[in-house]
C-alpha cells in the first residue's frame, strides 16, 4: 500500500536492508527531529500563525467579543506597564 504523501522528515523509511544504510537513514530522521524540535524561532512563527488565524475566526463569528477580549488584553497589559514602571520608579 503507497500513499501520495511523502514521508516526513523525521520518520524513518521502511524496508531498508543494509545496516548502514539503516543506521544513516536513523541519523538522518534523529537530526532533523532535533532541528525540528530546536527551531525555536520557527516553532514560534508557527504557533502566532495559528493564533492569529484563530482569532480572525473567533473575531469573525463574535466581534463584540473580540472587541472586549482586546480591551482586556490592552487592560491587563497597560496594568503590568504601569506597575513596573511604578516599581521601577521608587
Amino acid at each position: 500500500m503507497t500513499t501520495s504523501e511523502p514521508l516526513p522528515r523525521t520518520v524513518v523509511p521502511g524496508g531498508i536492508l543494509d545496516p548502514v544504510a539503516s543506521a544513516r537513514a536513523e541519523l538522518k530522521a534523529a537530526l532533523a527531529a532535533i532541528e525540528v524540535k530546536g527551531n525555536i524561532p520557527r516553532r514560534v512563527e508557527k504557533a502566532s500563525t495559528r493564533a492569529a488565524a484563530k482569532a480572525r475566526v473567533f473575531a469573525d463569528r463574535n466581534p463584540i467579543g473580540a472587541i472586549a477580549a482586546a480591551v482586556g488584553i490592552a487592560a491587563v497589559v497597560g496594568g503590568a506597564v504601569w506597575g513596573i514602571a511604578r516599581a521601577i520608579a521608587r
